[in-house]
């Protein structure tokens, strides 16, 4: 059974960068379509990024293009989530999560659990 740890979270200045990572075990990622979402208080989880186990194909939230990347290192089982030019609104809990049979875009109500997620803040 898949398992997903994130990490890579902190506190960052508007304008800056950072690199998460989701790193699986239990199963084999390249099989899965992996999403990151982004969780603020108030507010549902929403899907930021996803990477296809189909195509290799790529997704973005408007809010984020053009300054987040995902990509995914088989040999490392990890797939990450690189952030640039950070915003105060990128804010929030960042969880990864894959699944073998939808491909992306993946939604959070699919999920029944999900994992203690990174910490993203960034100061503006």
């Amino acid at each position: 059974q898949l398992q997903l740890v994130e990490s890579g979270g902190g506190l960052v200045q508007s304008g800056e960068s950072l690199r998460l990572s989701c790193a699986a075990s239990g199963s084999t990622l390249e099989y899965y379509a992996i999403a990151w979402f982004r969780q603020v208080p108030g507010k549902e989880r929403e899907e930021v990024s996803c990477i296809s186990n189909r195509d290799e194909s790529t997704h973005y939230a408007d809010s984020v293009k053009g300054r987040f990347t995902i990509s995914r290192d088989n040999a490392k089982n990890t797939v990450y989530l690189q952030m640039d030019s950070l915003k105060p609104e990128d804010a929030g809990v960042y969880y990864c999560q894959g699944d073998l049979f939808y491909t992306c875009p993946l939604y959070s109500s699919i999920f029944a659990s999900w994992g203690q997620g990174t910490q993203v803040t960034v100061s503006s």
